[in-house]
């Protein structure tokens, strides 16, 4: 699977290192150093991915990422040296679809901008079900199953299901569950959503410990692990 790359970091070695880096891996790369140059890049070019550097000066990713165009088109994936945890959930709550901490990598960067792309495509065929490994969540007829066994969810476990498999692959924020499924009001309450993956996990047969079909966050959220 290969898609366009745009990679947005201010410092020149490390714009050169990817850029190569993913050329011998099949991308189309681009690359520029500024968010002025990203957001007027992703208008004219169209990537199908964007790999963003936070501290960006200037105009910076936060802020890239709440002009970012045609997000429902372009998969943004956040790659900084800032690990903190706010600045995680901030970036996924902005949009981005993912969030890789410097330094990793060329292979995993490769399979995780793969991982996005076959994420966007399943969204973008419109597909009914989603399978993560033996689950299948059929967001048409609202059943989920587990090894062809139908399982049984109240309402709030399935729409919290539903909103992880929407966004199979990707970390879902404890503030996106609340917003989505309980409500504005609710944001901040987060054992709501302990108490619901919890009991998901449960009906699943999910061991947390480890986690075949949803894993957690450590202080973002919760991912639905995608085939």
């Amino acid at each position: 699977m290969s898609g366009r790359v745009l990679i947005v970091d201010d410092e020149q070695e490390i714009r050169r290192a990817l850029k190569t880096g993913l050329g011998y891996q099949g991308f189309e790369v681009r690359a520029v150093a500024t968010g002025e140059e990203a957001l007027a890049e992703v208008g004219a070019w169209h990537p199908d991915v964007v790999l963003l550097d936070l501290g960006l000066p200037g105009l910076d990713g936060f802020e890239v990422l709440r002009r970012m165009p045609g997000k429902n088109r372009v998969a943004v994936m956040v790659v900084s040296v800032m690990p903190g945890e706010k600045d995680k959930v901030r970036a996924l709550d902005l949009g981005a679809d993912d969030y890789l901490v410097k330094p990793f990598g060329i292979q995993e960067l490769s399979a995780r901008i793969r991982a996005v792309l076959r994420r966007q495509a399943s969204v973008g065929d419109g597909r009914p079900v989603i399978r993560a490994r033996d689950l299948e969540v059929d967001l048409e007829h609202r059943r989920v199953s587990v090894g062809g066994r139908t399982v049984h969810l109240t309402p709030t476990e399935y729409e919290v299901l539903r909103q992880l498999a929407i966004h199979a692959g990707k970390p879902v924020t404890h503030t996106m569950l609340l917003r989505e499924v309980w409500g504005e009001y609710a944001i901040g309450d987060r054992y709501n959503t302990r108490y619901v993956i919890t009991q998901l996990r449960k009906k699943l047969g999910d061991d947390p410990a480890r986690p075949r079909y949803i894993s957690t966050e450590p202080g973002v959220g919760y991912r639905l692990e995608a085939d």
